[in-house]
């Protein structure tokens, strides 16, 4: 217990020394020199506001969709409650119903700028989109009867509302009351039917006869419903369910779609029989057979041409023996039919017409297919039904995200480059035709700055997005796994792999925007270094480096020196020779004892690698098993093109790797990095007691690397350590992953926040994943200090918690390394997740050739400080309280020739300067700025005096925190587990904004959250969804100003012409006055109890929403008064017409009463 008395003790001292306040705090520390206190700060807390921008993905659960044909917006409800609406490429709106309910249905009325939806609560909703974000007006909640079916007529304001028993019901949409006319189910059935009919499925009017109202119910029965009288015309019963019921545009013919995946084609007149039954899908069957019965066909449309065969589209209606076949559309044109196969299953379909008039030949051109994680649109225009190419970013979860960056203010020639190269990956094969969803305008761009997010998935993919202006669009695609060979079949699969499924995933992403050095570390414990090129090249051999790095911990009072290797102590750590690097065996597969040992989890591919423009491998490291135990999880990861290095960490250590010179320069145990000052008193077990017998080691260093023509080196001591796997932290994270869709969790990664929960046995690795399920990240659960962090290592004692210090958090910088520096030199600062920080320094060769030949000298100089929690981020300020960014050596094309002057001036270019005032005040101070999961300090160097200190949680802890600029001004910005969003001013660490956004309610939240540059953050909301927001109040106020505009004004086609023989014998289409028959006066008034009418809060809000000043009124007084005078000047037009026809008559007449003023009768 002593060791664990020793933490509690310094844990109290930190605690005891730390105050919220930032002035008590500066106060109590020793006080720098007075410049350091004179640094101005304009960052206010007026400067900060939270809000959401915009949503982007594909719907999570889709349940719902419609389409405008004259406005040209898509609506695409879901389970959640969630309303999406889709306009022309980037117009694109997200709204939320509070209650959350799924929404069942959806329905437009048409050119008027409004929504209904109807939910699974019973509830109707009127949504206004006249304004850029959309709001409730009316609401009307259903008590006694459920909502099944809605239908709204084409410039009609009643909407017909059929339930669950078998009623309909009918609501005028401009007041959303219900009307006194209802349809009850023993009245439309009367006898033609013993028992209920069970819920209404359909209702449509006759196209020709509005005063005619066809309704569907569940059970077969089909009812005409003649509205003036009251009652049934026509009653038609058939044996099989309905599903759906679509009409023949004459309205002579209706075609019913049913559970047995037959179709019947009824003559309206005719109720007896059906004129025609088609099963499209059934075997053709002899001798007058019925045939086998197949799958139900969900929905029919049934849409005429003038030029040819009428369209019948289905879903559904497959034979039962197509097992594992994939959902299909089915297509039938005349006799030809074409069966479209897709990748999810088909939630509804939509076809789009040329014509809003359901009277008139409808001219279908596209279908829209809403699947359940993709939207699809199908050109009926053309031959083979090619597909439209989707220009919405609805492919965010193709494979499931499984962490994201995201960068704003980013080089401006970045965009165009990435979409360059990525251009070519498009594919062919689709629709010639433009996408025809485009309604509604694009917002103001009032942001000129480019943004990228990047988006690490499951299959070891990664995608670049351009998001600036509120906007996302992808722009490259790099697949990771094609380094590596696969396995064919699952009997193939090599027994070192750790994970079942997706062993290619990616957990961490660290990018350089100046250099695009990009670098990954995936699930399998594998790193991969990428360089970019705009040219293609093909790699002979695949450069590669297996690291050993495991480590055993001993507890010894008092550790026999003879057992103890030399460590260097922090101030002496400079002797390059404590660090020397030594070949290191890798081509055994197994130790004397038969365990696996020395091999990695996933075999390069030895055959040459094409590579196309963009990312290229330029380094391939793999963590490797060592005498039977597999790799730990990567926690941290960094890369700097100015030095050429690439550091990572695990709960075993620290590895650090020349990418250039393709060596491994450090790899050390965490307990090394701290020499002799370690402060739990932990030795490292001597090399002697390895597992790994010495006539192996030495066997090995004489065989060297094979095949790789490079050999990499180790540190001081890399021995095994008996830790969980990697496999039994995973293990239940990729069923997560599969069914990521099904339970909201993706849970793979949970970031460099929560590392503590690898420290399981192997005995106990069944059970390690439980610590980081979700049930443990209820709000509640945070009422102790710790709760969360800790909890989830409750099993394991904090002696073994203590051994099992993780590294999360790296960052290279140019700084002070020790106190009595006088200059800053290149190093690497660690935090661990202990909340120590520690640096190792780092002495580079001069650039040029002689980078490539002199080895690159690294020595751990030991802790500089301690913090609360894990350490999550550090940066650096300079004395006039800029950000330091880190060096990088700007990005050059390395893979075309380079002429003599060319290569001169390389030897001599020197990587970017780090500090805007480096090269005046090259002796004065720096400022370190560093996050933990509890607080936040601000140290001056180089005398490593703590200046500034904030506690920034002491019920939770920060899940995520960012150093980021805003407003020419730099600030911390975490996000905390109780759901807190909050800022701080840099230096002083000033409190700017708190304010309770999201509790964290999954893994997802966790793992995605980021915040960056001028006020910007996202995380994945859903599976399928990024959700951004803004804590930048200048950004709020231009929010309106950005977003799109769904409605436009646009004049409503012309209804079919009747024809003069039509017009003459009353053939055309039969208007109703629908006010007569279910207004107040003729019908009544409806039952209260019925359905309870609910204000919405669009009204007035909706007004201000839409109306961002005085000029927005008088353009929507001025769009009014456009469309009234549209109107005055077609109604002028049209008595100008009559006129016309008049005068031709009374013409007519005269000339014929002329001609036949003389004539006697019997000459007729």
């Amino acid at each position: 217990m002593r060791k664990f008395n020793i933490r509690k003790v310094l844990d109290g001292l930190t605690a005891g020394s730390s105050s919220s306040s930032s002035a008590s705090s500066s106060s109590q520390q020793p006080q720098p020199a007075t410049r350091e206190n004179d640094i101005p700060e304009t960052l206010q807390s007026e400067h900060f506001q939270l809000c959401k921008t915009v949503r982007h993905g594909f719907p999570y659960q889709p349940s719902a969709l419609a389409f405008d044909p004259v406005q040209k917006i898509l609506a695409i409800g879901t389970q959640t409650g969630a309303l999406r609406l889709f306009g022309r490429p980037g117009v694109e709106c997200y709204c939320q119903h509070d209650s959350g309910a799924a929404v069942i249905q959806l329905q437009f009325l048409i050119n008027e700028g409004a929504l209904v939806s109807a939910l699974a609560d019973d509830t109707l909703h009127l949504w206004n989109l006249r304004q850029k974000r959309p709001a409730i007006l009316h609401s009307l909640k259903f008590n006694r009867e459920r909502i099944t079916f809605c239908h709204l007529p084409f410039q009609s304001k009643w909407l017909y509302v059929g339930t669950e028993r078998g009623n309909i019901h009918i609501v005028n949409v401009e007041s959303f009351s219900l009307s006194g006319y209802v349809i009850m189910w023993n009245k439309a059935i009367e006898l033609s039917s013993k028992s209920h009919p069970g819920p209404v499925v359909h209702i449509s009017d006759n196209p020709m006869d509005e005063g005619k109202l066809l309704m569907g119910f569940e059970s077969g029965t089909v009812v005409l419903w003649d509205l003036k009288s009251k009652k049934a015309e026509y009653r038609y019963t058939h044996d099989e369910a309905i599903h759906s019921v679509a009409w023949h545009h004459e309205g002579k013919q209706f075609i019913c779609s049913h559970s047995d995946g037959t179709l019947t084609i009824w003559n309206v007149r005719n109720p007896t029989k059906p004129l025609q039954t088609i099963t499209p899908h059934g075997k053709q069957v002899k001798d007058g057979k019925k045939p086998e019965p197949c799958k139900p066909i969900l929905k029919v449309e049934y849409k005429t041409t003038r030029a040819g065969e009428p369209f019948i589209i289905l879903s559904g209606g497959l034979s039962y023996d197509t097992v594992g076949r994939r959902p299909c559309l089915t297509v039938m044109h005349g006799k030809s039919t074409a069966v479209l196969e897709m990748d999810y299953s088909i939630v509804d379909f939509l076809t789009l017409c040329e014509t809003p008039y359901p009277n008139d030949f409808q001219e279908p051109y596209a279908v829209v297919v809403l699947l359940e994680k993709d939207l699809v649109l199908i050109d009926l225009a053309q031959n083979g039904y090619p597909i439209f190419e989707n220009p919405y970013p609805l492919s965010i979860h193709e494979s499931p995200v499984t962490c994201c960056e995201y960068f704003a203010d980013c080089p401006v020639d970045l965009i165009p480059v990435l979409y360059s190269v990525g251009a070519r990956q498009k594919r062919q094969g689709y629709s010639k035709k433009e996408w025809p969803i485009n309604g509604g305008n694009w917002g103001l761009v009032t942001q000129s700055y480019p943004e990228i997010i990047i988006t690490g998935h499951a299959d070891g993919s990664i995608k670049f997005w351009d998001a600036s202006a509120i906007t996302l669009q992808v722009l490259y695609k790099l697949k990771t796994a094609k380094v590596f060979e696969k396995s064919r079949n699952k009997d193939d699969k090599p027994s070192t792999d750790i994970v079942d499924e997706d062993p290619y995933a990616i957990q961490i992403i660290s990018w350089c925007a100046e250099s695009r050095m990009l670098c990954i570390a995936g699930v399998s414990a594998h790193v991969i270094v990428y360089r970019f090129s705009k040219q293609e090249i093909n790699t002979e051999v695949i450069p590669m480096l297996e690291v050993r790095l495991l480590y055993e911990i001993n507890y010894i009072e008092s550790p026999d020196p003879e057992q103890l290797p030399p460590l260097p102590t922090p101030g002496t750590g400079s002797n390059p020779q404590s660090i020397a690097p030594q070949s290191h065996p890798s081509t055994s597969s197994s130790s004397s004892d038969g365990l696996r040992d020395n091999v990695p989890c996933l075999k390069v591919k030895n055959s040459p690698l094409k590579q196309s423009p963009g990312y290229q491998v330029e380094l391939v490291i793999q963590l490797v098993w060592v005498s039977g135990e597999p790799p730990q999880q990567i926690t941290s990861l960094a890369i700097n093109s100015a030095y050429g290095l690439v550091v990572f960490g695990n709960c075993n250590g620290i590895a650090l790797v020349d990418y250039l010179q393709k060596t491994t320069l450090l790899n050390l145990g965490t307990v090394e990095l701290y020499g002799s000052n370690d402060p739990y008193r932990r030795e490292p077990r001597s090399p002697r007691k390895s597992r790994q017998p010495s006539g192996a080691q030495n066997k090995n260093k004489e065989v060297g690397e094979e095949g790789m023509g490079i050999s990499p080196h180790s540190g001081m001591l890399a021995v095994a350590s008996c830790m969980c796997g990697l496999a039994s932290l995973y293990s239940e994270s990729v069923k997560q992953l599969r069914t990521s869709y099904i339970t909201g969790l993706c849970d793979i990664n949970e970031g460099t926040t929560v590392q503590e929960d690898r420290c399981k046995s192997p005995t106990s690795a069944k059970m390690s994943r439980k610590l980081s399920l979700p049930t443990e990240l209820k709000p509640e659960l945070d009422v102790k200090d710790n709760s969360f962090s800790r909890s989830r290592s409750s099993s394991v004692t904090s002696i073994d918690k203590e051994s099992r210090e993780a590294i999360s958090a790296l960052h290279f910088c140019e700084t002070f390394t020790r106190k009595a520096d006088t200059t800053p030199s290149p190093c690497l600062w660690v935090g661990t997740t202990l909340g120590t920080v520690l640096v190792i320094a780092l002495n580079l060769p001069p650039g040029g050739e002689q980078r490539l030949l002199q080895p690159v000298i690294v020595s751990p100089s030991g802790t500089i400080l301690r913090l609360k929690g894990a350490i999550l981020r550090m940066a650096f300020l300079d004395t006039t309280g800029s950000l330091v960014p880190p060096a990088y050596e700007p990005w050059r094309e390395q893979n075309v020739p380079e002429d003599k002057d060319e290569k001169d001036k390389l030897k001599k270019r020197r990587p970017v300067s780090v500090s805007p005032s480096s090269s005046q005040e090259i002796s004065e101070n720096q400022y370190a700025v560093i996050c933990s999961e509890k607080q936040a300090k601000v140290i001056s160097l180089p005398s490593q005096n703590c200046t500034y200190k904030q506690n920034i949680t002491e019920t939770s802890f920060v899940l995520r925190g960012d150093i980021v600029a805003l407003s020419n001004s730099i600030c911390l910005a975490c996000f905390c587990a109780n759901g807190h969003i909050m800022t701080f001013s840099l230096p002083s660490l000033r409190p700017l904004l708190d304010v309770y956004y999201l509790p964290l309610t999954n893994m997802r939240i966790a793992r995605t959250f980021c915040f960056t540059n001028n006020g910007q953050a996202l995380y994945l909301v859903s599976p399928t969804e990024i959700q951004r927001i803004t804590y930048s109040q200048e950004t709020c106020e231009n929010l309106q100003e950005m977003l799109g505009e769904l409605f436009t004004p646009v004049e409503t086609p012309e209804a079919p012409n009747r024809g003069f023989f039509k017009g003459l014998f009353g053939g055309g289409a039969q208007s109703l006055d629908r006010e007569e028959l279910f207004g107040e006066s003729a019908a009544g008034k409806a039952s209260r109890s019925l359905a309870q009418h609910i204000p919405g809060p669009g009204g007035i809000e909706g007004v201000k929403g839409a109306a961002s000043g005085i000029v927005c009124e008088l353009a929507r007084a001025r769009i009014a008064l456009d469309e009234r005078g549209q109107k005055l000047g077609e109604l002028e037009e049209r008595t100008a017409a009559m006129l016309a026809s008049a005068d031709s008559f009374s013409k007519h007449a005269h000339e014929m009463m002329l001609k036949c003023k003389d004539k006697k009768w019997y000459q007729f």
